[in-house]
């Protein structure tokens, strides 16, 4: 399974690197107030992904956070009650009995 995954991996950057060669033609951004930038095609594309990735990373860090603190507060809800455990009590013989009142 690692041997195939490590194949779709260089089979990927190959045809991003060849995608990468055959992009190099420059490309212009016209942005505000008159402003233009020029660039290679790929180095564009390259920039918008990565702004992409960093944007979708921080719109999950809200949904995160809150599954963290919620996760502390039932953790910390389970550590002051009292264990369910606490029922169940050693018998005579040294095996476990359960008490008639559960």
């Amino acid at each position: 399974m690692r041997v195939i995954a490590w194949i779709l991996r260089i089979i990927l950057f190959l045809a991003l690197f060849l995608l990468a060669l055959k992009n190099t033609e420059p490309v212009s951004l016209r942005l505000y107030f008159d402003q233009m930038w020029q660039a290679p095609l790929i180095l564009v594309l390259l920039v918008f992904f990565a702004a992409g990735a960093v944007v979708g990373v921080l719109a999950t860090l809200a949904t995160v956070f809150r599954q963290r603190r919620e996760l502390a507060r039932i953790r910390r809800e389970l550590g002051s009650r009292p264990s369910e455990n606490a029922a169940v009590t050693p018998g005579a013989d040294g095996g476990i009995e359960a008490r008639p009142d559960i």
